[in-house]
């Protein structure tokens, strides 16, 4: 799985159980017919699903800590 990023989450109206609000999650890259203004985030099921962008903030994380959540995900 590639991620291109990491992203907090701000907003999770109707999906409490699949966000949770200032909680870091990964980004995938986008399908190909995916709307412009959702992203690919990887939820609480460990799957990737679209969520409106305006949900998430993006944050800059270091390299040694990014690689390691990298890993984690992937593992």
């Amino acid at each position: 799985m590639d991620i291109v990023g990491f992203m907090m989450c701000l907003e999770n109206e109707g999906y409490s159980a699949s966000l949770e609000r200032f909680k870091v999650y990964a980004v995938v890259p986008a399908a190909k017919n995916d709307p412009i203004d959702y992203l690919r985030i990887i939820d609480e099921s460990g799957e990737d699903y679209l969520y409106p962008a305006d949900w998430f903030e993006t944050i800059i994380l270091g390299t040694r800590i990014e690689s390691r959540l990298v890993e984690a995900i992937s593992a």
